[in-house]
């Protein structure tokens, strides 16, 4: 038995009038997923324990069998173990973005305008922080470079408790409201200060606005965290697992879970990445050796955080089409029997364009065991028509594993 999980990050929305009245999973052409929930149990779970922010740190951990409750140490972490980053108990990590924002001189009156500096590309972003790391790195700090706009700054002896906002939460917002607060919050505040002059008039800046795009005109740091302790899947499940995500968060879990990491060229974390690259991927490493594969895709939360619609939709019929389909022809041809979980690991919905804690939809297949639960479709209102309802998050992997 071969056991997949496709997760499309922040899948489920609230209905939208654009729509009429439908949700993009709602409006999204579907046959092969919604094949699949006819003769699958289709329910609502909910991935974010109370007491947490709906993150996809907490939310992956979830799915993957983890209650946060005994493991969570903070975002940064996670993906400081998949940049590769040896971290000591003393370490202290946060994630840093580099964002635009608004050209205000003073910096508490600046505007977030976007979180991600247009998705920069990774090249430009590693030149941008080896230029920061010149003039911010000293005894106690460390910038480390990872992917697109996402990164990592280490702090030797840190202190945590401090209040730090994610940037996709503010989008559009002035950012005086939501500097960083608490112990070393002045010191992160000067770093953010400091890389907005360093970088305001850096030459890939300039070139990025000559060309009509954002610049990447500062840092912006949260997500802090200490040195995770995760048990090894193969150990706590008996199942020996991968992971295939494009996010350094995702690889982070797998690398502290003891899973294999699994790199898709042209994997890019949006709507124009690799999904068929993905799901022969997925298949070579089940029809390889591995028990269970667990296939991460950005590409609807980030349309979610951009408010972007169109590619939303366009990103669950990527799904549907290149990843679902085309894993269960392989499995079904290679003679495979096999379980598939699909679902989101949080809501982002577009009307919000960020992360909430409500229950999300998910499909549990399995290939030998088909039964149906009352739902035609995969979506939001069947899942919750269904009446099925599972209470924690790090429920549904033993769920599919049996």
């Amino acid at each position: 038995m071969k056991y997949i999980v496709v997760l499309g990050d922040g899948m489920a929305d609230y209905p939208l009038e654009a729509l009429g009245g439908k949700t993009p999973l709602q409006a999204a052409r579907k046959p092969h997923i919604d094949a699949l929930a006819q003769k699958a149990e289709v329910g609502l779970c909910r991935t974010v324990p109370d007491g947490f922010k709906p993150g996809s740190d907490v939310a992956n951990l979830s799915v993957l069998g983890y209650d946060p409750h005994g493991c969570y140490t903070g975002r940064s972490p996670l993906e400081a173990l998949s940049i590769g980053i040896d971290l000591a108990d003393t370490d202290v990590t946060l994630r840093c973005n580099l964002v635009t924002l608004s050209d205000e001189a003073n910096y508490a009156d600046k505007t977030m305008l976007d979180y991600s500096a247009g998705e920069i590309s990774t090249e430009e972003a590693a030149e941008l922080v080896r230029f920061l790391k010149e003039n911010l790195d000293g005894d106690r700090l460390t910038l480390y470079a990872g992917v697109s706009y996402r990164h990592c700054l280490v702090v030797k002896d840190g202190k945590i408790g401090h209040e730090l906002t994610p940037p996709h939460d503010i989008l559009d917002k002035p950012v005086r409201s939501y500097l960083p607060q608490g112990p070393e919050g002045a010191l992160y505040l000067a770093l953010m200060e400091r890389s907005a002059q360093l970088l305001r008039d850096h030459p890939i800046n300039r070139a990025r606005v000559a060309a009509g795009k954002n610049p990447a005109n500062s840092i912006w740091l949260w997500g802090e965290g200490t040195r995770p302790a995760l048990e090894n899947f193969e150990k706590k499940f008996g199942k020996k697992g991968g992971v295939i995500s494009a996010v350094d968060l995702v690889k982070g879990i797998g690398i502290g879970a003891g899973m294999r990491v699994i790199d898709v060229p042209g994997a890019t974390g949006n709507y124009d990445t690799n999904f068929a690259g993905k799901a022969d991927a997925a298949l070579d490493a089940l029809l390889g050796g591995l028990d269970v594969v667990y296939i991460h895709m950005e590409a609807p939360d980030e349309c979610g955080h951009q408010g972007d619609t169109a590619h939303k939709i366009y990103s669950i019929e990527q799904i549907d089409e290149k990843v679902v389909a085309k894993l269960v022809d392989g499995l079904r041809k290679a003679g495979e029997p096999f379980r598939m979980l699909i679902c989101p690991d949080h809501p982002t919905p577009i009307a919000v364009r960020t992360h909430v804690s409500d229950p999300v939809p998910y499909l549990l297949y399995d290939s030998e065991r088909e039964h149906g639960c009352g739902a035609v479709t995969y979506d939001e209102e069947s899942a919750k028509a269904t009446g099925i309802f599972v209470g924690n998050g790090y429920a549904l992997m033993p769920k599919l594993l049996g």
